[in-house]
């Protein structure tokens, strides 16, 4: 899939069904729900390969999300099919999207998350389905609210279970049920 190519429609339908059919459908995010419901969600596609220019897309991003009203949008994952197809090279450039967050000021108000579709655990053999909490159809950032967080933390009593939990959910379900989610591919 070249930038020329990218459909972003396409890349958009099956980001929201990864969310509808594993984050929200197998709950591995019990706070995601009410926040996909409300459309609370931004979605920004990075058709490019540039990592600097990613960089600067992030920033733009990250003092957006911050700006605006939580009522409005809470949380942006912003997507990138093209950059870093190799999971040890999108794993390196996360540390440079941390720096991005610390230089911008917004340490403690925003946060980054990270999926991508090869994620591995350092402590995970590569095919393990505990992985598959942090697999997603492409690379993507997710930006959220540091009080979002912690508001929905502090109202889910579990919290603290929920990785555990998620790992069994996903052991249990397999590579076949994985697939027949068809929510992104089984590396």
């Amino acid at each position: 899939m070249s930038a020329q190519t990218l459909d972003h429609s396409r890349v958009l339908a099956q980001t929201r069904r990864w969310l509808e059919r594993a984050v929200v459908g197998l709950n591995l995010c019990p706070f995601a729900k009410s926040v996909y419901a409300k459309e609370l969600v931004h979605y920004v596609v990075y058709d490019g390969v540039d990592e600097a220019e990613f960089m600067a897309l992030l920033r733009g991003q990250l003092a957006e999300l911050d700006a605006s009203d939580p009522q409005q949008r809470d949380t942006t994952l912003l997507i990138a099919p093209l950059l870093c197809p190799e999971f040890l090279d999108f794993n390196a450039m996360l540390a440079r999207a941390q720096r991005v967050l610390r230089k911008s000021g917004l340490e403690g108000v925003l946060q980054i998350a990270s999926f991508h579709p090869g994620y591995v655990f350092a402590d995970a053999a590569p095919e393990d389905m505990a992985n598959y909490t942090n697999r997603a159809p492409f690379p993507m950032l997710h930006l959220l609210r540091e009080d979002s967080v912690s508001r929905a933390v502090a109202a889910y009593p579990q919290a603290l279970e929920i990785y555990g939990r998620n790992i069994e959910t996903l052991r249990a379900l397999g590579p076949s049920g994985w697939q027949a989610l068809e929510c992104g591919p089984l590396v």
